[in-house]
């Protein structure tokens, strides 16, 4: 183990420390400024016990790296701003558990299973103010911060954009999807809220110039779409103790991921037509998943989507290898999308 992998390690693990600190302080805060407890307890303890769920916090986390990367000092209020990416992606974990009708998130009783749907879609609403109020919380130059600001409503708008493409294409037969069908899917739905944007909005935070905003924008698509394709496998193959979710979701959802596509088309007619039926099913049993496995196994998808985890991970370290970044923070930011992205 290197003294440079140590110290990048540290780095990472001391970010992180900070931005769960300051998510405490955070809400701490939001019950002073609002006081959610006096006015409504349940709806308060309720996003409280959400929020602070053990997670990632990828998406602050990246939104750090960026604004370090390019700034001369640490602005006042920057983890503090950093975290609207986190209550973003929690307004839109309340919504898409709705949508999905998800029981559990991270491990434990989903939002609308704790409150029901019609209270969790205006914890999701509140949530989503929150964000905003976290976000303008940071001390900074005005002008860079309505730039960042800019690129921060922009990921909401095409988040939801994803959303509601992969909605409609959840109603299609997958054999009339496209491999770029999915790919935009991938890069409005996760890409750009939970790399690209962090990042990007970050470094306009700090004053970095548009060449470099730019870079780590398509860095992020990059490492977003192999990061959607790490989480499609996860989802079909991984343990559910691990992935906080059920086995058989992606398949009830019928969502059309480059797995199923890559199957669909790389399969005798009879593997089709089981592919077609399972993804057309309401309730899926055990049995459906196991025989799922089986094709994608078969057909090369597994092979096929590891294999553009590796090619779009080498996209993205080309992309950011002419990024101005401070070298200290691009090592960091590298090291951590690698570990992120690991099978």
């Amino acid at each position: 183990m290197t003294k440079l992998y140590v110290t990048i390690k540290a780095m990472q693990s001391k970010i992180k420390n900070k931005l769960n600190a300051e998510l405490k302080k955070q809400l701490g805060f939001l019950e002073r400024a609002y006081s959610l407890n006096r006015l409504c307890p349940v709806l308060a303890k309720g996003i409280s016990e959400f929020l602070l769920r053990k997670g990632k916090r990828l998406r602050p986390l990246l939104f750090v790296l960026g604004y370090l990367g390019f700034a001369k000092k640490e602005a006042p209020n920057l983890y503090r701003s950093a975290l609207s990416f986190e209550l973003l992606h929690g307004f839109f974990l309340v919504h898409d558990d709705i949508v999905d009708k998800s029981p559990t998130r991270r491990g434990k009783p989903s939002m609308h299973k704790m409150l029901g749907e019609d209270l969790a879609l205006i914890a999701g609403d509140l949530i989503y103010a929150l964000a905003m109020e976290s976000f303008l919380s940071v001390k900074e130059n005005p002008q860079r911060k309505e730039k960042a600001l800019k690129i921060f409503i922009r990921a909401g708008a095409y988040t939801a954009a994803g959303e509601f493409i992969e909605l409609l294409n959840a109603s299609k037969n997958i054999g009339k999807i496209k491999r770029q069908d999915i790919y935009r899917t991938y890069d409005l739905k996760t890409a750009c809220y939970s790399f690209a944007s962090p990042l990007s909005c970050g470094a306009a935070l700090a004053g970095a110039g548009q060449r470099e905003i730019d870079l780590l924008y398509q860095y992020g698509i990059y490492l977003g779409r192999a990061f959607q394709l790490k989480d499609d496998i996860l989802g079909l193959f991984g343990e559910e103790k691990k992935t906080g979710k059920s086995s058989l979701s992606d398949l009830e959802e019928g969502k059309k991921t480059l797995l199923f596509w890559y199957a669909y088309h790389n399969s005798r007619p009879k593997e089709r037509a089981l592919i077609r039926k399972t993804l057309n099913k309401n309730k899926v049993k055990r049995n459906d998943l196991l025989t799922m496995r089986r094709i994608i196994v078969s057909s090369g998808a597994l092979y096929y989507s590891a294999r553009e985890i590796s090619r779009l991970t080498k996209e993205a370290q080309s992309v950011i290898a002419s990024c101005r970044m401070d070298k200290k923070y691009k090592a960091l930011l590298n090291n951590y999308c690698q570990e992120l992205l690991s099978l």
